[in-house]
């Protein structure tokens, strides 16, 4: 791993001092800032190969310290934290380029295996089946928009491949968009004829069009 430091932002020092005491058993330097603006300032005056940071805070929130970050640090890999119910925040920020979320209340061991997963890939080394199994994690856990999100990514690096269109198929049946997973179902096949998933949840879909039980996702 990187001897460059990690660095936790957060206006709480309570969440600040456990994500620092969670990192300890990895070796990793960490350095923490209390707002936004100390972040950038830290950013500025030297490098860091990761960020944890909260996006709400007072003052310059979390967005909007991520929106500079991506236009001036894009190497630099962040891991956003969030409030339980602000998925829909984590979605805005991993198109962003956040790299993953971590939802209040995290425990330690949470918190050390999502680091040590992201600091052994370099961030240029995440490719199609990278984002396909990181969807298929977020799909496991329920958080349905943003395995939509890294799925997405997945079809812009190979699209020609049809796993990632079934599991956009998949995602959006969950969520009630029937018409809209037909299309994602279709063009999975279109990819590939004899993709098995897809041709499942296509004919399930015939069968039976309101019934969400069942969905095949690999």
């Amino acid at each position: 791993m990187s001897s460059r430091p990690i660095l936790i932002v957060d206006d709480e020092k309570n969440i600040r001092l456990a994500l620092s005491m969670s990192l300890e058993k990895l070796e990793i330097p960490v350095e923490t800032a209390a707002s936004g603006e100390e972040a950038l300032e830290k950013l500025g005056q030297g490098e860091y190969e990761l960020m944890l940071l909260d996006l709400r805070m007072p003052g310059l929130d979390g967005m909007e310290v991520l929106r500079r970050v991506s236009q001036q640090l894009p190497e630099l890999k962040v891991i956003i934290i969030t409030a339980y119910g602000s998925i829909d925040l984590a979605v805005e920020a991993m198109k962003l380029g956040a790299v993953d979320f971590l939802q209040k209340p995290f425990d330690a061991n949470q918190v050390r295996e999502m680091v040590r997963r992201i600091l052994e890939k370099p961030r240029e080394a995440h490719g199609y089946w990278d984002y396909l199994a990181l969807a298929k994690e977020r799909i496991n856990e329920g958080y349905f928009d943003v395995a939509g999100v890294y799925a997405q990514k997945a079809v812009f690096l190979n699209p020609g491949r049809p796993e990632a269109l079934n599991l956009l198929g998949g995602i959006a049946e969950s969520q009630g968009n029937r018409r809209e997973a037909e299309e994602y179902y279709r063009a999975a096949l279109t990819r590939y004829p004899h993709y098995t998933a897809a041709k499942l949840n296509l004919e399930r879909l015939a069968r039976s069009p309101y019934n969400r039980e069942g969905i095949v996702w690999d």
